[in-house]
């Protein structure tokens, strides 16, 4: 069972803040959100590190919208809808794809220097877009260059009030709706925060996972959370594999970004082959799934941990100047990506899955939304199309705002709320300990290829977990684990629960994608008794219970 909340507390001894707006986390979600709020409300923005660390950061490919006259919405839309493999919501993708154009303007607008060529936004392609519509900036800092913009707009916005190092332990609720946050200071303190709107902008959950090129943050704090509060969690099993990030002894997963073979890199295997005309027309720039599941192929058959990129037939000149960035990383340990094939293999990207929410950021629980990738709002389907996470950020942070605005204030916040469940200490094994140990579980039993047995004796290992919730939390790795281990049941639950491979869900034992079965979502939510319920929601249509799993 999963407790409501996370910690005992006796709300009535606790000291109380009042705003408008929460906003929890940073990254182009919550910068974004925060400052679009901020021109009509009082902001209080809580990271539990700072401004900078989030997922955006790191981004480095770029942002998709339709720029180019020789572009249209149209083929943004159909781009978008053939790599989510049948399961995006159309409705989300043509809000996408319409109004991310006037986001990127806004963008601008707050400072974003994108990279112009002959005085005009220069725009890339990246795989499975058949136009050029990426915009990026520095070559292949985008992401860092959004937030650099994005947090120095919000450091002087004086209707913003920033509480970095602060942690968000749970969302408080009264009658279906939610009426504030419970957050726990830098010193250990407690406080009750009350607002008429909550906005999750947390991120994803890479941490799930061994090999990840999200940074340690990404926990998926912002899923588990709302879980607690009563929302709805779906599309969980589609977990991004980025195909190319770095793979080479004392080096972190850093990304290889999709960039690259979008100017002309080539992937080949130990061999020196070129692979991928074997596996998709698109060749190199097929969908992400397609091909990481290429290179494991060529890994497995060649008996290798990785494969190679190799840009090496573009000149010095044009490869230090599109990608500096990757260029100086790969330097650091000895590889020149101008004249070496660069090491590379998958790791655990991005997240499809997350906080069910309407076309307009609301999630189940009144007053509480959710942006970035942290939601799901029907975008991306079983598979995200390179550079559209940054596109939807934007476009539904607008479109939150604007649901907002039309709230009326709460009469009243959160009264007389008390959780005492006589929580026992936790474990002596140490946290960290036991995250490791969740993040090789899913790597073996919930990984890029899966199977009924694997997925079986991965819940049975993480219903050997689920004694750490009886425990008394006061640290911050401590809620991290508690929801990551939350994350880790409602992904291979799901995963056990998919018959078939779609996206970025791949079943060894159903290989083939099931049209006629599975163009549905599966959906999960806690009962008051905190008894894990599953739902499967045929897309377009309502849902319809399904088995229970224990």
């Amino acid at each position: 069972m999963f407790p409501r909340y996370l910690v005992d507390f006796d709300i009535e001894r606790l000291p109380r803040v009042r705003t408008n707006v929460i906003v929890i986390g940073a990254g182009i979600a919550g910068l974004f959100t925060a400052i679009k709020a901020s021109e009509t409300k009082s902001v209080l923005m809580i990271t539990k590190k700072s401004l900078l660390d989030s997922n955006t950061r790191y981004s480095q490919g770029g942002i998709a919208a339709v720029i180019s006259d020789e572009d249209s919405p149209e083929y943004h839309r159909q781009d978008t809808l053939v790599a989510g493999a049948g399961l995006c919501d159309p409705a989300a993708v043509d809000v996408l794809v319409h109004e991310g154009p006037a986001g990127v303007r806004d963008l601008i607008r707050m400072g974003t220097q994108f990279d112009e060529e002959n005085g005009e936004l220069a725009l890339t392609k990246e795989g499975a877009h058949s136009h050029r519509r990426i915009l990026h900036a520095h070559g292949d800092a985008t992401g860092a260059e959004i937030v650099r913009s994005l947090s120095e707009r919000t450091k002087q916005d004086p209707n913003i009030e920033l509480w970095d190092d602060h942690y968000v332990i749970d969302l408080l609720t009264e009658d279906g709706e939610c009426r504030g946050a419970l957050v726990q200071k830098p010193d250990g303190q407690r406080v009750v925060v009350e607002a008429d709107a909550t906005i999750l902008c947390t991120g994803g959950a890479g941490q799930l996972f061994r090999y990840t090129t999200n940074p340690d943050i990404a926990t998926g704090d912002g899923i588990a959370i709302a879980l607690r509060a009563g929302a709805e969690i779906r599309d969980m099993e589609f977990i991004q594999f980025h195909p190319t990030a770095l793979c080479y002894p004392g080096a972190p997963r850093f990304l290889i970004s999709e960039a690259v073979r979008g100017e002309g890199a080539v992937l080949r295997n130990m061999k020196g082959e070129r692979f991928m005309e074997k596996y998709h027309e698109q060749l190199e720039l097929a969908p992400r799934d397609v091909v990481a599941r290429a290179i494991v192929s060529e890994m497995e058959a060649t008996k290798s941990t990785f494969v190679y990129i190799d840009i090496t037939h573009e000149s010095e000149e044009l490869v230090k100047r599109r990608f500096p960035t990757i260029y100086d990383f790969c330097l650091q340990y000895g590889l020149d990506l101008a004249t070496d094939w660069i090491p590379v293999a998958p790791a655990a990207h991005y997240i499809m899955g997350g906080v069910k929410t309407d076309l307009h950021g609301e999630t189940a629980v009144k007053r509480l939304f959710a942006c970035g990738e942290v939601s799901s709002t029907g975008v991306h389907g079983a598979n995200r199309l390179a550079s559209n996470s940054l596109s939807e950020a934007i476009v539904f942070g607008r479109r939150i705002i604007e649901r907002i605005a039309a709230l009326p204030p709460l009469e009243r916040g959160p009264q007389q709320l008390r959780v005492a469940t006589h929580r026992q200490e936790p474990p002596r094994q140490a946290v960290v300990e036991k995250r490791l140990k969740l993040q090789k579980v899913m790597l073996r039993e919930a990984g890029f290829k899966r199977d009924a047995k694997g997925l079986q004796r991965g819940i049975d290992e993480l219903k050997r977990q689920m004694s750490f919730f009886e425990g008394v939390f006061s640290k911050r790795e401590e809620y991290e684990f508690a929801n990551l281990l939350t994350c880790a049941m409602l992904t291979i639950k799901a995963a056990l629960r998919r018959e078939e491979s779609r996206g970025g869900h791949y079943r060894a034992d159903f290989p083939a994608r099931r049209d006629d079965e599975w163009i549905r979502h599966i959906v999960f939510r806690l009962t008051p008794e905190g008894e894990l319920k599953e739902s499967v929601q045929d897309a377009g249509a309502e849902p319809r219970t399904a088995a229970p799993q224990h």
